[in-house]
């Protein structure tokens, strides 16, 4: 059974979320996992249609919200900084009721979910983090890093990097071959996932509110946020999941930050790319699903694995 949509209201506007209710046959009470989308024109859909489906058959409670401006969540009447969101994770899941739950968050939703463990860790179960944002000071690596930064702040703040993602998201072509960066699988990418993917590139203002986030953490000379100093006070079990191609986010990263959390496991999937749950649900979803059998059992794991196709 796929997800049902609704509505909660926030002090400051609505946000929009998709829910998959536990499937009857799977055992009681498996447990609530929270999903938070990435960033660019995605959504919850997008990030989580698969994963979310199969969870729920697990027996999870699943609930994957649009972040404010992103699918169908209407803009919030702030400006989109890192820590206005994390503060509306919070809000949300006051609003929604959340009880202990588990959290998972891909790309911009991974940096999302670790200031939100960082924040407020007592009811958090546990936490997935996928090709997350928030573990570099750098939008690259190696010795180009700093002019590329230099050149994203400069295309950012002169409008050209918006201009560039509209024409990408008007091209078929140039949108397939982007994706195709984003998940290797060819098998994955699949003609509806394309259609989904160009239909929400293409919303009216589909990307304001990220760019107004890219505003706020791309500086001319580092990111604004790097959250690695910090992750040895990350007091929940974690699961880091990364592809081994991520081409936004190097696995090196991942690494590293696997390393600092007190109790994490690492899962490196050989030959996935950023979208590492789209790319390969056969390896990604039984990951995520012994993780959180583990967290029933009062086990987060430790040490680190490598997924291989």
């Amino acid at each position: 059974m796929g997800p049902s949509r609704s509505t909660v209201d926030l002090p400051w506007g609505p946000v929009s979320y998709l829910h998959w209710s536990p499937a009857r046959e799977a055992r009681p009470a498996a447990g609530t996992v929270l999903l938070l989308h990435g960033g660019n024109a995605d959504n919850a859909s997008l990030s989580w249609g698969e994963l979310g489906g199969a969870l729920a058959a697990a027996g999870h409670t699943v609930v994957a919200p649009d972040h404010p401006g992103f699918g169908e969540s209407p803009r919030a009447p702030w400006p989109v900084t890192q820590d206005r969101l994390v503060a509306y994770v919070a809000e949300f899941v006051d609003a929604v009721g959340l009880g202990p739950y588990a959290i998972g968050g891909l790309s911009l939703g991974g940096g999302l979910a670790i200031g939100h463990v960082l924040a407020e860790p007592e009811r958090i179960t546990g936490a997935m983090l996928f090709g997350s944002y928030g573990l570099q000071d750098r939008l690259a690596d190696g010795w180009l890093s700093l002019p590329i930064q230099t050149l994203t702040w400069l295309a950012l703040r002169s409008g050209l990097l918006s201009l560039a993602q509209e024409a990408y998201a008007r091209s078929p072509r140039l949108l397939a071959s982007g994706m195709r960066q984003i998940v290797r699988n060819p098998d994955a990418l699949t003609e509806d996932l394309l259609a989904e993917i160009t239909a929400a590139a293409r919303r009216r203002d589909a990307r304001v509110a990220f760019e107004q986030w890219q505003r706020d953490q791309v500086q001319w000379n580092r990111t604004r946020t790097n959250y690695l100093d910090r992750l040895e006070n990350f007091s929940v079990p974690a699961l880091l999941v990364h592809g081994s191609r991520d081409g936004g986010v190097p696995v090196a990263c991942a690494r590293e930050a696997a390393a600092r959390i007190p109790d994490a496991r690492l899962v490196v999937v050989e030959g996935a790319g950023h979208w590492v749950q789209r790319d390969r649900p056969d390896l990604v979803t039984p990951a995520v699903a012994g993780f959180l059998d583990a967290l029933g059992q009062g086990s987060g794991g430790d040490g680190a694995a490598s997924a291989h196709p």
